[in-house]
């Protein structure tokens, strides 16, 4: 198969090319060139604001056409431009209109899709990845829409896989601060699961919208997986949530932050999904200590002059249980 992958110097992105190169696949990355693309796999560099940046990849028809922008105006001109009888769409849980209810299927309502072709902001993520979709579907040809979960494993940039299992491989003393939540539900796949999907949806021609992440845990198992993973002596010690707030951590991601956590309601099933469309179409996933495991290897290699993306510092998981201390 001649593969067209608009990405691929990234995680998901390098993840999908390094699978189809493994596969035998004939794969072209054409990207900004942020990164490298795996050994065997040819870069184009392009930048996709520009509206002729496919023309050296449009003289030809491809096989299929793996996309993984989130901007619609990059779809939009990928759909008017290439040529191809199947196309796969990575797209976003964050296109769901509520986030309340357990494991939602494909039919869930989604939020209304962005009429412009830029973001002004965040805020606007899932519409214009509601666009993207609406985009490809009204290409020729057929097409599978990728509903991606939290995604977790090696080259998770954001740390918000890799925290807990670092965090518990080099505690500040002889606990870990978590949130008080252990029931929280949680979903993550592996990256590199997800590119094995993707390749074998794009080698398949599978025609439909398919949520993809793994099975629904818990905050308290994904903490007590980070623990047997990094091997720790360290204990969890549960922070409730109106201290943290108190304390200034933030939720879910970002700097001082513990990841994972959701403490609004209308949140709280976020990362869950139904995913059995996709597994009958064989996607399959792994266990998720392999997946922490997987994470923390790579939070191993960072540069120590590159700052962590999410969690508690040394210092602020120090400041924050000298703040328990004193209560």
């Amino acid at each position: 198969m001649e593969l067209l992958i608009l990405g691929g110097t990234r995680f998901l992105g390098y993840a999908v090319a390094t699978a189809a190169r493994d596969r035998g696949h004939d794969v072209t990355c054409l990207a900004r060139g942020s990164g490298p693309v795996p050994d065997g796999v040819r870069l184009v560099l392009a930048d996709r604001d520009d509206d002729g940046a496919l023309a050296p990849v449009s003289d030809r028809p491809w096989d299929a056409v793996v996309d993984l922008a989130t901007l619609p105006g990059h779809v939009r001109r990928a759909v008017r431009d290439l040529h191809t009888s199947h196309r796969v769409q990575v797209s976003t849980a964050n296109v769901y209109a509520r986030a309340d209810t357990p494991e939602q299927d494909e039919q869930a309502p989604v939020v209304d899709p962005l009429e412009a072709d830029v973001m002004s902001g965040m805020e606007e993520y899932g519409a214009a990845k509601v666009a993207c979709e609406v985009a490809v579907r009204r290409a020729p040809g057929t097409s599978t829409v990728v509903r991606a979960g939290l995604i977790g494993g090696p080259g998770d940039a954001s740390g918000r896989t890799g925290y807990y299992p670092w965090r518990f491989a080099h505690p500040t003393g002889p606990d870990v601060l978590v949130p008080d939540d252990p029931e929280l539900p949680v979903s993550l796949i592996d990256v590199d699961d997800l590119a094995a999907w993707i390749v074998l949806a794009a080698e398949r021609r599978v025609d439909g919208t398919f949520n993809a992440t793994g099975p629904t845990t818990s905050l308290g198992a994904v903490v007590d997986a980070a623990r047997r993973v990094a091997g720790s002596g360290a204990e969890a010690r549960p922070v409730a949530l109106d201290v943290l707030a108190r304390e200034g951590v933030n939720q879910w991601m970002g700097p001082r932050s513990l990841p994972l956590w959701i403490a609004e309601p209308t949140m709280r099933w976020f990362s869950t999904l139904d995913t059995s469309a996709a597994r009958r179409e064989g996607l399959v996933t792994r266990p998720l200590e392999e997946t922490l495991a997987r994470a923390l290897a790579y939070e191993e290699t960072r540069d120590e002059a590159r700052p962590r993306a999410c969690g508690l510092t040394d210092e602020e998981e120090r400041a924050l249980r000298s703040a328990l201390a004193g209560e």
